[in-house]
């Protein structure tokens, strides 16, 4: 007997758990139940506790109605050239109403794969290959309008769709990158061109300046140097002017005779006998008569007059080299003093002769470098 109760209130504790089990539904977050009676449509029940009649209503689906992301595989498509290319796409689509996405199509996942796949094949016909693969956006926008005006009556709305990739065939592939290399070598040459064209424009340039800036700088040089060689030949005339000045002056401050010259001859004889050509000399033993008259000759020659005489000393005036000023000045008071120092030199050696450059310098008649009286 208390065996038969044991198992009697276990039964009765096994259909009440049963018909709990049956009576209460817990429907997650996001998530909407579908419940038939009868195989009927009874209601939608919304997330959390919902209470049903058990065995009689039944809970037949549960939709998700989060938004859903679908990848589909590579599917073949035509282009308007006749290439075939291989598009693989991602939608992203969500339930509005999942009566009708229960009952309205048996299943809505494939449903919208084949739709896509129809509709890109009609989008990608009109398009040739270059079209496909630069209208991304184009062929993205034109499968949405398309799957959300079909989706719609099933109670899908399509948010999103997006091609993952097009793949057209090998032979394309290394046809275009050999057409893409062909662009990169011409864009280099081009590049190339232009730079070495710049650097001989840049090379023509330099150059260019360089030989202007040398022809100047020559040209400066050549100026600088005949200055120079003028002040210098300038300077060794004011010096040589006043060298015959000095000499002249000596000869009037010496008052030489005939003895004086005869040394001097004597001399001068070992300088004359150096010559590689001199091998004999022979000295005459009238030599001091020979000098002698050598000396008158020379005397006569030289405009030295046989009695010395003291003369009347001539001014050479400063010893100081002339500065040069300028350049019109300085050749116009240098060739004044050299035909001055002449002039003076020529009237010291013949006293009574008027030189021509002398003619119109200031001084008495009578006196060297003066003119003279009528």
């Amino acid at each position: 007997m208390p065996t038969a109760l044991l198992v009697l209130f276990l039964l009765v504790v096994l259909f009440v758990v049963v018909m709990l089990a049956k009576t209460v539904r817990i429907v997650p977050q996001a998530r909407a139940a579908i419940v038939e009676r009868f195989g009927k449509y009874k209601g939608t029940l919304p997330a959390g506790l919902n209470i049903v009649v058990p065995f009689i209503d039944k809970v037949r689906y549960l939709i998700d109605l989060r938004e859903q992301v679908v990848s589909f595989p590579p599917q073949p498509v035509i282009t308007e050239d006749n290439l075939v290319v291989s598009i693989d796409t991602v939608i992203y689509f969500q339930v509005t109403d999942p009566v009708t996405a229960t009952y309205e199509i048996a299943n809505y996942i494939q449903a919208v794969e084949q739709l896509t796949m129809t509709t890109l094949r009609n989008i990608v016909g009109g398009m040739d290959l270059e079209q496909t693969l630069t209208s991304r956006d184009e062929i993205n926008s034109g499968l949405r309008g398309v799957l959300d005006e079909a989706t719609g009556k099933w109670g899908i709305r399509v948010n999103r769709v997006e091609i993952k990739g097009i793949d057209p065939p090998p032979s394309i592939k290394d046809a275009m990158e050999k057409q893409m290399r062909a662009d990169r070598d011409k864009r280099a040459l081009i590049l190339t061109a232009e730079g070495q064209r710049q650097s001989a424009i840049l090379t023509a340039e330099g150059n260019k300046q360089s030989a202007i800036l040398n022809a100047e700088g020559d040209r400066e040089s050549l100026i600088l140097r005949a200055q120079a060689d003028r002040e210098a030949a300038i300077l060794r005339a004011q010096g040589e002017g006043q060298a015959i000045q000095t000499v002249f002056q000596a000869i009037h401050d010496g008052q030489p005779d005939q003895s004086l010259l005869a040394y001097q001859y004597l001399q001068m004889m070992p300088k004359i006998a150096e010559g590689s050509a001199n091998k004999v000399w022979v000295i005459p033993s009238e030599i001091t008569k020979a000098m002698e008259g050598l000396g008158s000759s020379i005397h006569e020659i030289a405009g030295i007059p046989k009695d010395a005489t003291p003369r009347k000393r001539v001014d050479m005036g400063s010893s100081e080299p002339l500065v040069p000023r300028s350049s019109g000045a300085l050749e116009t008071e240098t060739n004044q003093a050299v035909q001055q120092a002449i002039a003076e030199a020529e009237s010291a050696a013949h006293p009574g002769r008027t030189a021509p450059d002398a003619l119109d310098a200031p001084g008495e008649p009578g006196e060297p470098g003066a003119p003279a009286a009528p």
